[in-house]
């Protein structure tokens, strides 16, 4: 082998060593910085884009894909502690020329963060409605799909703004009455007698305690490495106090019930979708809005916990698809009769 030849074999070995041991590093070292070129690179490879809205002083954060068309738009609200790349997974499974929104919910990520805001279920909605008249996605109604706390949310937005929406998806919504405590409620229950209401099960600060809430909120055993439950750990401490604070607020009497307190006023078409083994909220709340909700469509799935967009989310997109598809249909055929 000449000369030339084997400089051309080490340029090359080096030139491919180098971003191996820059991500071997990053594993090992900065776990928290893999996390968000991860989700920055799922996030161009969807074809999903960030933007920025600002109401008055305040600033929205939201990652969207497609233009508004003769489908409605969709637009997406994140539960408790979480932020608008949770919806990726579902993101992967829709069609691209839908028009999508996900947007950072009020405090999180890129969305302002103001001691002075109202993080009530009810003031929260109330800064979704400033964001929709923001980026004027009101002009047409949109469908809302909402979990978790983002849930609670959606189904207060549709009580109080049913202008703006022309359907609904509550995927394991808060914001309503069990009457089965759920795992989460008895530990809660059991922290309050025991005066360690600061050891929030939702609010991990250890590496150990991000895999019990991991186990807490998905039936489906993930193997996630020590590493990564460093990374997920050390990307939320910055934020915990912020999150306690936010828990505090929505579990509080102005808050806890509010989907149950506005359910009666929702009027567009409505899509439940709970995992059958939620263990922080009681899938008996589905049942809840199906008796209080005129035109409420449930759907129960099985093996499934509280982390349905992420253990689910092919058929989560499909349930979506076919009710949208549905509404469709039915609209046609009313326009025909």
């Amino acid at each position: 082998m000449d000369l030339d030849m084997l400089n051309m074999f080490v340029i090359a070995g080096g030139t491919l060593a180098i971003p191996i041991l820059a991500f071997v590093a990053s594993f090992l070292l900065w776990p928290s910085a893999l996390i968000r070129i991860y989700y920055w690179y799922w996030r161009r490879a969807l074809g999903m884009q960030v933007r920025y809205a600002n109401y008055d002083d305040y600033q929205f954060c939201y990652s969207y894909r497609g233009r508004p068309g003769y489908r409605p738009s969709i637009l997406m609200l994140h539960g408790f502690s979480a932020h608008k790349d949770m919806w990726l997974s579902i993101v992967k499974f829709l069609p691209k020329n839908l028009h999508l929104v996900c947007v950072d919910m009020p405090g999180h990520e890129g969305t302002t963060r103001s001691d002075l805001d109202d993080y009530s279920i009810s003031g929260q909605a109330k800064r979704i409605h400033q964001f929709v008249e923001c980026i004027k996605l009101n002009r047409k109604p949109f469908h809302l799909v909402g979990t978790s706390m983002g849930g609670n949310v959606a189904g207060v937005y549709a009580a109080q703004y049913p202008e703006d929406i022309c359907s609904l998806t509550l995927i394991c919504p808060a914001g309503l009455p069990s009457t089965t405590d759920s795992k989460f409620i008895k530990q809660m229950r059991e922290l309050q007698e025991s005066k360690h209401i600061d050891r929030i099960p939702l609010i991990p600060s250890t590496p150990e305690e991000m895999a019990d809430m991991l186990k807490l909120c998905s039936y489906v055993r993930f193997k996630v490495p020590q590493q990564i439950l460093q990374g997920l750990v050390d990307v939320r401490i910055p934020h915990n106090e912020f999150y306690r604070k936010l828990f505090l607020e929505i579990a509080d009497e102005k808050s806890r019930h509010s989907l149950h307190e506005n359910m009666s006023k929702i009027k567009a078409p409505t899509q439940v979708i709970w995992g059958k083994q939620d263990q922080v909220l009681d899938v008996s709340g589905a049942s809840v809005l199906a008796s209080a909700i005129p035109d409420c469509h449930v759907y129960i799935l099985e093996n499934c916990g509280h982390s349905v967009v992420v253990e689910r989310p092919r058929k989560t997109a499909n349930l979506i698809l076919e009710f949208l598809a549905l509404l469709h249909s039915i609209d046609n055929n009313k326009k025909q009769a």
